[in-house]
Parts: C-alpha cells; structure tokens; sequence
C-alpha cells in the first residue's frame, strides 16, 4: 500500500520536479483502501489466514499502516531508508520485493494504481520480481484449491481469469466498498506489531534505488490550466450547426 500526498491539496514541486511532500498532508491512497478491504473479506472466510501489510516510506508513511490495521488485519512492515527517497516504481517494486520474500507469502493484494502516480505497473513488477502469476485488475476475486480467481471488465467483454498461488493479484476501484474503521479497530491497531525495516535489513545496496538507480525521470512538471467557464448556446433552431461549429473548432471532429 502506497502513502500518498493529498489529492485535494494544493501541491508545490521540488527541484528535480518531485511532489515536496513537506508541503502536503498525506494519506492512504484510496485505492489501496479496496485491496485491504478484500484481503479483510478473504480473511474472514478463511480462520487460518493472515493479513499483514507493507508500505515503503518516511516516518509519516506509518500512518497508512494504522489506518488499514484499523479495518482489520494483524501486522504490519513499514520500509524506510533516506536513500530510497525519489525511487521510481522499478526500484520501488525491488523493495518491496525483498520486503515480501523476507515475510513469506500466498497473495499479494494491491490497488490497481496510486492515486498520485497512477502508473498502475507495481503489481506486473512485482510479479515478474517475485517470480509468480501477476492477476490484475480485477472486480471480484476468489480463493479455491490454491487458485485465485476473478473478473476482469474490458471495453468489450468481460473476463474470468485465474492463477495459481502463490501470486500478486490488483482489485480496482469497482471491487466493493472499503469499510470504515471503527473506534473498536482503531484502538486494537495501537497494539499490533509494525515492524521496520532497513535497506541493509534486506540486502539492497544504495546504488540499487533512489535516483540512482531509477529508469526513469520527471522531466518537467505543470500545474493544470484552471478549468474555463463553459459557453451556454441558447437553440433557436441552429443549435446542430453551433455544435458541429464548435467541435470542428476544438478539432474534435
């Protein structure tokens, strides 16, 4: 799960064009919220199971953890080095890799993007890294006889796709509303063990993450233009011809 800057708040941007995260509140991204949420769900169905979650992250990254223990789950591994600071997803997802190894595994639930990057490739990295099935973007999952199973919704037709465990699954947005955590879980999850975690603690050299060794760059970074006020066409007959006038001139058509 990923700990990111506020996407209501106005952001400022560093010299190498990277969000100052000084300068935001942060959160859990809401995306994550819907894997923790299955993961909770597979969980109940299930009385030998174990959830834990990871987070790779500055000190304040913690907070995510505490949210999600909130919900439910037992533990947590918190990831956190200077020199991972400004890691792009290929060295993120090396982390917390090794992260994942060093705990042990049968299913790894992720959102299907972060709210700040939405690049949406972790999961992919992280299956290729770990070695196991990548089964991605999914509305519904379920576990039987060790294979994971759901639905995924393209453009034009709906699939069921499946994979052996142990593998890295991602649920989007549509997959069932996260819970809330209750006054209850939010006083149990002050007792439940987060562990942290060094680079040296999992075997990453500094060269191996950071700037130095990301694949790639921001190259430049641009506040969106502030939205126009629209025009309002009052249809006295012609109102077809402004239309077309309008989307030929905005080359839509």
């Amino acid at each position: 799960m990923k700990h990111v800057p506020d996407a209501t708040a106005d952001r400022t941007f560093t010299e190498d064009g990277t969000t100052d995260r000084a300068s935001v509140d942060s959160l859990l991204s809401e995306l994550d919220e819907y894997a923790v949420e299955q993961a909770l769900r597979l969980a109940e169905s299930d009385a030998d199971a174990e959830v834990s979650y990871l987070t790779v992250g500055p000190d304040d990254a913690r907070d995510a953890l505490r949210k999600a223990l909130a919900m439910g789950g037992d533990a947590a591994i918190h990831v956190s080095d200077e020199d991972i600071e400004g890691s792009d997803a290929f060295g993120t997802s090396l982390v917390l890799a090794k992260a994942i190894e060093r705990h042990g595994f049968d299913l790894v639930l992720c959102g299907m993007a972060s709210t700040d990057g939405t690049m949406g490739v972790l999961p992919a990295l992280l299956a290729e890294r770990l070695g196991v099935p990548a089964v991605t973007h999914l509305e519904d999952l379920a576990i039987e006889d060790g294979t994971v199973t759901g639905r995924r919704e393209g453009d034009g037709a709906t699939v069921r796709i499946q994979g052996a465990l142990p593998a890295v699954v991602s649920v989007t947005d549509r997959s069932g509303d996260a819970r809330y955590p209750s006054f209850k879980g939010i006083m149990a999850a002050k007792k439940k063990p987060v562990e942290t975690l060094g680079l040296a603690d999992l075997g990453i050299e500094a060269a191996e993450v950071g700037p130095a060794g990301a694949r790639s760059a921001v190259d430049t970074a641009t506040r969106r233009p502030p939205r126009t006020k629209g025009e309002i066409v009052a249809d006295e007959g012609a109102g077809g011809v402004g239309l077309a006038a309008f989307l030929t001139a905005k080359k839509f058509i």
